[in-house]
Protein backbone atom coordinates (compact mmCIF):
# COMPACT_ATOMS: atom_id res chain seq x y z
CA UNK A 1 0.00 0.00 0.00
CA UNK A 2 1.46 3.74 -0.76
CA UNK A 3 -0.75 6.57 0.95
CA UNK A 4 -1.75 9.70 -0.61
CA UNK A 5 0.33 12.61 0.93
CA UNK A 6 -0.35 15.49 -1.19
CA UNK A 7 -2.97 16.33 -3.95
CA UNK A 8 -3.07 18.82 -6.11
CA UNK A 9 -4.77 19.20 -9.59
CA UNK A 10 -2.85 21.35 -12.23
CA UNK A 11 -5.73 21.91 -14.49
CA UNK A 12 -8.68 20.31 -15.00
CA UNK A 13 -7.40 17.11 -16.24
CA UNK A 14 -4.16 16.56 -14.94
CA UNK A 15 -3.43 16.23 -11.45
CA UNK A 16 -0.20 15.52 -9.00
CA UNK A 17 -0.24 13.42 -6.13
CA UNK A 18 2.56 13.09 -3.99
CA UNK A 19 2.65 9.15 -2.60
CA UNK A 20 4.41 8.04 0.60
CA UNK A 21 6.71 5.04 -0.74
CA UNK A 22 10.02 5.61 0.63
CA UNK A 23 11.66 1.87 -1.00
CA UNK A 24 11.03 3.46 -4.32
CA UNK A 25 11.96 7.18 -3.43
CA UNK A 26 15.56 5.47 -2.12
CA UNK A 27 16.65 4.67 -5.54
CA UNK A 28 14.64 6.79 -7.92
CA UNK A 29 16.48 9.02 -10.17
CA UNK A 30 14.94 11.15 -12.98
CA UNK A 31 13.68 9.31 -16.21
CA UNK A 32 12.54 6.00 -14.28
CA UNK A 33 8.76 5.41 -14.08
CA UNK A 34 6.65 3.48 -11.34
CA UNK A 35 3.85 1.10 -12.46
CA UNK A 36 0.97 1.44 -10.58
CA UNK A 37 -2.61 -0.56 -9.65
CA UNK A 38 -5.26 0.94 -7.81
CA UNK A 39 -6.59 -2.08 -6.18
CA UNK A 40 -6.97 -5.80 -7.01
CA UNK A 41 -9.26 -5.77 -9.58
CA UNK A 42 -7.54 -2.56 -10.80
CA UNK A 43 -5.81 -2.33 -14.51
CA UNK A 44 -1.51 -1.72 -14.34
CA UNK A 45 -0.26 1.55 -15.51
CA UNK A 46 3.07 3.23 -15.81
CA UNK A 47 3.59 6.53 -14.79
CA UNK A 48 7.07 8.54 -15.36
CA UNK A 49 8.35 9.89 -11.35
CA UNK A 50 7.56 13.50 -11.81
CA UNK A 51 9.80 14.30 -8.28
CA UNK A 52 11.18 12.50 -4.95
CA UNK A 53 12.24 13.31 -1.97
CA UNK A 54 14.40 10.32 -0.09
CA UNK A 55 14.66 12.07 2.91
CA UNK A 56 10.95 12.41 3.38
CA UNK A 57 10.02 8.92 1.38
CA UNK A 58 7.92 10.43 -1.16
CA UNK A 59 7.41 10.17 -4.65
CA UNK A 60 5.34 12.66 -7.17
CA UNK A 61 3.44 11.28 -9.86
CA UNK A 62 1.65 13.82 -12.45
CA UNK A 63 -0.90 12.64 -14.58
CA UNK A 64 -4.12 13.62 -17.04
CA UNK A 65 -7.05 11.61 -16.56
CA UNK A 66 -7.65 10.33 -20.26
CA UNK A 67 -9.76 6.33 -19.13
CA UNK A 68 -10.93 4.56 -16.20
CA UNK A 69 -7.83 3.99 -14.25
CA UNK A 70 -6.59 7.44 -14.04
CA UNK A 71 -10.42 8.80 -13.53
CA UNK A 72 -10.52 6.60 -10.64
CA UNK A 73 -6.73 7.56 -9.24
CA UNK A 74 -7.68 11.18 -9.99
CA UNK A 75 -11.30 10.35 -7.61
CA UNK A 76 -8.46 9.41 -4.62
CA UNK A 77 -8.50 11.68 -1.63
CA UNK A 78 -5.17 12.50 0.70
CA UNK A 79 -5.07 9.50 2.99
CA UNK A 80 -6.49 7.28 0.31
CA UNK A 81 -4.08 3.96 -0.34
CA UNK A 82 -3.24 2.77 -3.58
CA UNK A 83 -2.79 -0.98 -3.50
CA UNK A 84 -0.04 -1.31 -5.94
CA UNK A 85 3.30 1.25 -6.46
CA UNK A 86 6.04 -0.18 -7.66
CA UNK A 87 9.51 0.75 -8.80
CA UNK A 88 11.35 2.37 -9.71
CA UNK A 89 11.80 1.01 -13.40
CA UNK A 90 13.68 1.59 -16.70
CA UNK A 91 17.10 2.90 -16.75
CA UNK A 92 17.80 6.08 -15.58
CA UNK A 93 18.79 9.56 -18.06
CA UNK A 94 22.66 8.98 -18.48
CA UNK A 95 24.39 12.01 -19.17
CA UNK A 96 28.01 12.54 -20.42
CA UNK A 97 30.73 14.37 -18.46
CA UNK A 98 31.35 16.41 -21.57
CA UNK A 99 27.77 17.73 -21.18
CA UNK A 100 28.06 21.39 -20.05
CA UNK A 101 24.51 22.74 -21.90
CA UNK A 102 21.07 20.75 -22.33
CA UNK A 103 17.59 21.99 -23.70
CA UNK A 104 14.98 20.12 -22.32
CA UNK A 105 11.58 20.40 -24.23
CA UNK A 106 8.67 19.54 -22.91
CA UNK A 107 5.04 18.83 -24.91
CA UNK A 108 1.83 19.66 -22.70
CA UNK A 109 1.48 16.73 -20.18
CA UNK A 110 4.95 15.80 -20.75
CA UNK A 111 6.11 18.85 -19.21
CA UNK A 112 5.35 16.66 -16.14
CA UNK A 113 8.13 14.11 -17.39
CA UNK A 114 10.25 16.88 -18.58
CA UNK A 115 10.47 19.14 -14.97
CA UNK A 116 12.56 16.26 -13.28
CA UNK A 117 14.99 16.18 -16.02
CA UNK A 118 15.98 19.36 -16.31
CA UNK A 119 15.51 19.60 -12.44
CA UNK A 120 18.44 17.04 -12.05
CA UNK A 121 20.66 18.64 -14.61
CA UNK A 122 20.35 21.76 -13.20
CA UNK A 123 21.62 20.42 -9.72
CA UNK A 124 23.94 19.04 -11.52
CA UNK A 125 25.69 22.59 -12.33
CA UNK A 126 24.44 22.26 -15.93
CA UNK A 127 23.16 24.98 -17.93
CA UNK A 128 19.61 24.32 -18.91
CA UNK A 129 17.01 25.96 -21.48
CA UNK A 130 13.92 24.68 -20.93
CA UNK A 131 11.33 24.85 -23.82
CA UNK A 132 7.85 24.17 -22.71
CA UNK A 133 4.80 23.74 -24.98
CA UNK A 134 1.08 23.61 -24.71
CA UNK A 135 -1.58 23.92 -26.54
CA UNK A 136 -3.39 27.31 -24.94
CA UNK A 137 -2.50 29.52 -21.26
CA UNK A 138 -5.30 26.87 -19.79
CA UNK A 139 -3.60 23.98 -19.40
CA UNK A 140 -0.29 25.45 -18.76
CA UNK A 141 1.27 23.70 -15.78
CA UNK A 142 4.62 23.59 -13.46
CA UNK A 143 5.37 27.34 -14.92
CA UNK A 144 7.21 27.95 -11.07
CA UNK A 145 8.30 24.91 -10.72
CA UNK A 146 10.93 25.23 -14.40
CA UNK A 147 11.62 28.59 -13.37
CA UNK A 148 13.42 26.93 -10.43
CA UNK A 149 14.92 24.35 -12.04
CA UNK A 150 16.51 26.10 -15.17
CA UNK A 151 18.51 29.21 -16.36
CA UNK A 152 16.02 30.10 -19.14
CA UNK A 153 12.04 29.22 -19.80
CA UNK A 154 10.26 29.86 -22.67
CA UNK A 155 6.75 29.00 -22.86
CA UNK A 156 5.03 28.41 -26.14
CA UNK A 157 1.23 28.61 -26.45
CA UNK A 158 -0.21 27.23 -30.33
CA UNK A 159 -2.79 30.16 -29.86
CA UNK A 160 -0.50 32.56 -28.36
CA UNK A 161 -2.80 33.16 -25.55
CA UNK A 162 0.35 32.57 -23.07
CA UNK A 163 3.83 32.93 -23.62
CA UNK A 164 5.48 32.71 -27.31
CA UNK A 165 2.94 31.81 -30.25
CA UNK A 166 4.01 28.67 -32.16
CA UNK A 167 5.23 25.06 -31.56
CA UNK A 168 8.49 24.58 -29.96
CA UNK A 169 9.95 23.33 -32.94
CA UNK A 170 10.08 26.98 -33.98
CA UNK A 171 11.11 27.75 -30.81
CA UNK A 172 14.08 25.38 -30.64
CA UNK A 173 15.22 26.26 -34.37
CA UNK A 174 15.32 30.00 -33.41
CA UNK A 175 17.90 29.63 -30.44
CA UNK A 176 19.86 27.20 -32.58
CA UNK A 177 20.14 29.74 -35.03
CA UNK A 178 20.79 32.34 -33.16
CA UNK A 179 23.91 30.69 -31.58
CA UNK A 180 22.93 28.93 -29.04
CA UNK A 181 25.12 25.87 -28.77
CA UNK A 182 23.74 22.48 -27.28
CA UNK A 183 25.62 19.67 -26.16
CA UNK A 184 22.15 17.83 -25.76
CA UNK A 185 18.17 18.60 -26.20
CA UNK A 186 15.80 15.85 -24.34
CA UNK A 187 12.62 15.81 -25.91
CA UNK A 188 9.74 15.04 -24.23
CA UNK A 189 6.01 14.47 -25.11
CA UNK A 190 3.39 13.33 -27.59
CA UNK A 191 5.16 11.22 -30.54
CA UNK A 192 4.83 13.69 -32.97
CA UNK A 193 6.35 16.54 -31.42
CA UNK A 194 9.13 14.22 -30.43
CA UNK A 195 9.64 13.43 -33.74
CA UNK A 196 9.65 16.61 -35.23
CA UNK A 197 11.94 17.74 -32.45
CA UNK A 198 14.80 14.90 -33.49
CA UNK A 199 14.45 16.18 -36.76
CA UNK A 200 15.16 20.09 -36.26
CA UNK A 201 18.07 18.75 -34.61
CA UNK A 202 19.36 16.48 -36.89
CA UNK A 203 20.62 19.03 -39.40
CA UNK A 204 22.93 20.10 -36.36
CA UNK A 205 23.93 17.13 -34.82
CA UNK A 206 23.06 18.06 -32.03
CA UNK A 207 22.58 14.92 -29.64
CA UNK A 208 18.79 14.31 -28.81
CA UNK A 209 17.15 12.09 -26.27
CA UNK A 210 13.71 10.98 -26.21
CA UNK A 211 11.39 9.60 -23.71
CA UNK A 212 9.13 6.89 -25.13
CA UNK A 213 6.27 5.40 -23.43
CA UNK A 214 4.37 3.12 -25.53
CA UNK A 215 1.69 0.25 -24.72
CA UNK A 216 2.96 -1.57 -21.53
CA UNK A 217 2.05 -4.26 -19.21
CA UNK A 218 4.49 -6.14 -17.14
CA UNK A 219 7.22 -3.36 -17.01
CA UNK A 220 9.91 -6.10 -17.25
CA UNK A 221 10.24 -6.37 -20.55
CA UNK A 222 8.01 -9.97 -20.68
CA UNK A 223 5.33 -9.00 -22.11
CA UNK A 224 7.07 -7.17 -25.34
CA UNK A 225 4.36 -4.21 -25.68
CA UNK A 226 6.52 -1.74 -25.19
CA UNK A 227 8.91 -3.20 -28.09
CA UNK A 228 10.03 -0.32 -30.07
CA UNK A 229 12.89 -0.25 -33.58
CA UNK A 230 15.78 2.47 -32.59
CA UNK A 231 18.44 1.77 -35.00
CA UNK A 232 17.08 -1.05 -36.82
CA UNK A 233 16.82 -3.18 -33.60
CA UNK A 234 13.52 -3.87 -30.91
CA UNK A 235 14.19 -2.91 -28.10
CA UNK A 236 11.98 -2.71 -25.10
CA UNK A 237 10.90 0.53 -23.34
CA UNK A 238 10.81 -1.13 -19.87
CA UNK A 239 14.31 -2.38 -19.52
CA UNK A 240 16.22 -1.18 -22.70
CA UNK A 241 14.29 2.59 -21.99
CA UNK A 242 12.56 4.81 -21.94
CA UNK A 243 15.40 7.08 -23.00
CA UNK A 244 16.50 6.57 -26.42
CA UNK A 245 18.02 8.47 -29.05
CA UNK A 246 15.56 10.15 -31.21
CA UNK A 247 17.56 10.41 -34.61
CA UNK A 248 17.26 6.33 -34.44
CA UNK A 249 13.63 5.55 -33.09
CA UNK A 250 11.21 4.50 -36.17
CA UNK A 251 8.27 7.35 -34.84
CA UNK A 252 5.81 6.01 -37.94
CA UNK A 253 5.61 2.34 -36.96
CA UNK A 254 5.81 3.45 -32.92
CA UNK A 255 2.29 5.59 -33.42
CA UNK A 256 0.72 2.96 -35.46
CA UNK A 257 1.26 0.39 -32.98
CA UNK A 258 0.46 3.30 -30.17
CA UNK A 259 -3.25 3.55 -32.43
CA UNK A 260 -3.85 -0.39 -32.51
CA UNK A 261 -6.63 -0.37 -29.56
CA UNK A 262 -7.96 3.19 -30.51
CA UNK A 263 -11.19 2.12 -31.96
CA UNK A 264 -11.73 -0.01 -29.15
CA UNK A 265 -10.91 2.53 -26.62
CA UNK A 266 -13.37 4.74 -28.45
CA UNK A 267 -16.47 5.91 -26.07
CA UNK A 268 -19.70 5.56 -28.98
CA UNK A 269 -22.02 7.65 -26.82
CA UNK A 270 -24.43 8.29 -29.27
CA UNK A 271 -25.29 4.40 -29.84
CA UNK A 272 -24.53 2.88 -26.36
CA UNK A 273 -23.05 3.50 -23.09
CA UNK A 274 -19.41 3.11 -23.15
CA UNK A 275 -18.03 -0.01 -21.21
CA UNK A 276 -15.33 1.54 -19.60
CA UNK A 277 -18.12 4.21 -18.23
CA UNK A 278 -19.75 2.04 -16.78
CA UNK A 279 -17.24 0.17 -15.14
CA UNK A 280 -16.32 3.25 -13.41
CA UNK A 281 -19.54 3.75 -12.15
CA UNK A 282 -19.66 0.38 -10.90
CA UNK A 283 -16.35 1.04 -9.10
CA UNK A 284 -17.21 4.36 -7.74
CA UNK A 285 -20.13 3.01 -6.14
Amino acid sequence: MAKILRKKELNPSVTLLEVDAPLVARKAQAGQFIILRIDEEGERIPLTIADYDREKGSVTIIFQKVGLTTELLGDLAVGDDIRDFVGPLGLPTEIGEEVKRVCVVGGGVGCAIAYPQAKSLHAAGIQVDVIAGFRNKDIVILEEEFRAACDHLYLTTDDGSYGEKGFVTDKLKALIDSGNHYDLVIAIGPIPMMKFVSKTTEPYGIKTLVSLNPIMVDGTGMCGGCRVTVGGQVKFACVDGPDFDGHQVDFDELMNRNSIYREREACEKDRHACRMEQLKHTAIR
